[in-house]
C-alpha cells in the first residue's frame, strides 16, 4: 500500500477555507483536521472563526476544542493529535482534509518536525518576566537580533512562540531558523496535495473588513465577557492575539468600539500577508481562486486516483 492520501486546503485568512473544505469533504466522504493554532481553544468561537455547530456536524471535525484557554498548546501536541486522528480516520476507510492557515502546524504535520532543546519552564518564567518589565515589543526585538528570519515570520505579541525561539537560541547557542534549515523539513509520511486559496489584495482586504465586523454583529464582546467569568483572564496570551486583543483594548476603555473593529482589520491584513509570505515558501502549493471550485474538484479528484501526489 502507499502513503496515505491528504488534503490541505490553506490560504491566508478570509479566503473562504473553511466553506471550500466542507463542500469537498462532503463529496469526498472526508473528514477534516484543523490545522488552526487558536480553534484548538475551548469557549473561544467567534473570535477564532471557528465553523460552527452546524458546519461540524456537516462534517466532523478534529484537532478543535481540545483544550482550555489556559492550557498550553504547541505545534508537537498539534501533530501528536492530527497523526492519532489521521490513523483512527485510515481505519474507517474515511479520507482526510487539513484545513487551516497556520502555516507551521502544516509543515510540521507534512513535512516533519524538527527536535530542538527542552523546554526550560525557569528560562520562560524569566524571558515572560523581561518582557514584562521592559513592555510590549522587547522580546520580538531581542530576537530580531539574533534570529532575524524567525522574528519577520512572528507577530511582536505572539508571546509563547517568541519565547519559545528566544529559548532555542539561549539554550543551544543556535538560532531556530539554522534548526530548521537543517533539518530541511524533508520527511514525507503522507502523499499531499497542497491547495492554497489566494484573492487580490483589495477583495481580501474587503473580505477581511467585513468578517472583523461580523464577528462585532455576531456577539465577539460577549463571548470574551463569558469566558472571563467562566476565571479565564485576559492576561492569558490567547488574549493577546488577534480579535481578542483588541475586544480587550475596548472593555479597558483605551479604544471605542470603532477604533477596535479598525484596529482587529489592520491586524488581521498583517496577519494574511505573512500567512502569503510563508505559503510562497512552501514547495508543491497549488493555487486558486474561491471561484475555480471546480479546477481544485478536479485537482482533488485526480489526486485521489492516484495522480498529482507530492
Amino acid at each position: 500500500m502507499g502513503k496515505p492520501q491528504v488534503v490541505v486546503i490553506t490560504g491566508p485568512t478570509a479566503t473562504g477555507k473553511t466553506a471550500l473544505a466542507l463542500t469537498l469533504a462532503q463529496r469526498y466522504n472526508a473528514e477534516i483536521i484543523s490545522a488552526d493554532s487558536r480553534q484548538v481553544y475551548r469557549h473561544l468561537d467567534i473570535g477564532t472563526a471557528k465553523p460552527t455547530a452546524a458546519e461540524q456536524a456537516l462534517v466532523p471535525h478534529h484537532v478543535i476544542d481540545v483544550v482550555n484557554p489556559d492550557e498550553h498548546f504547541d505545534v508537537a501536541r498539534f501533530r501528536a493529535l492530527a497523526h492519532e486522528a489521521m490513523a483512527a480516520l485510515t481505519r474507517h476507510g474515511k479520507r482526510v482534509f487539513v484545513v487551516g492557515g497556520t502555516g507551521l502546524y502544516i509543515r510540521a504535520l507534512t513535512r516533519g518536525l524538527f527536535v530542538g532543546p527542552q523546554a526550560d519552564p525557569a528560562l520562560r518564567k524569566r524571558l515572560t518576566a523581561q518582557e514584562q518589565e521592559h513592555g510590549p515589543g522587547f522580546l520580538h526585538d531581542w530576537l530580531h537580533r539574533v534570529d532575524a528570519d524567525t522574528a519577520q515570520r512572528l507577530h511582536p505579541n505572539d508571546r509563547t512562540r517568541l519565547i519559545r525561539a528566544l529559548e532555542v537560541w539561549l539554550l543551544s547557542g543556535k538560532p531556530m531558523s539554522v534548526w530548521q534549515r537543517e533539518h530541511s523539513f524533508c520527511e514525507r509520511p503522507f502523499s499531499t496535495l497542497l491547495v492554497s486559496l489566494v484573492l487580490e489584495r483589495a477583495v481580501l482586504a474587503r473580505r477581511i473588513q467585513q468578517r472583523c465586523q461580523q464577528m462585532i454583529h455576531d456577539g465577539l464582546v460577549d463571548e470574551v465577557h463569558r469566558v472571563w467569568d467562566m476565571g479565564f483572564g485576559e492576561q492569558l496570551p490567547v488574549f493577546r492575539t488577534i480579535g481578542y486583543a483588541q475586544i480587550v483594548d475596548l472593555l479597558y476603555g483605551r479604544s471605542s468600539l470603532e477604533e477596535a473593529v479598525a484596529r482587529m482589520s489592520t491586524a488581521t491584513r498583517r496577519l494574511a500577508k505573512r500567512q502569503l509570505t510563508w505559503l510562497r515558501a512552501e514547495p508543491g502549493v497549488q493555487w486558486y481562486t474561491p471561484a475555480q471550485e471546480k479546477d481544485i474538484d478536479r485537482a482533488v479528484q485526480h489526486f485521489f486516483e492516484g495522480a498529482g501526489a507530492t
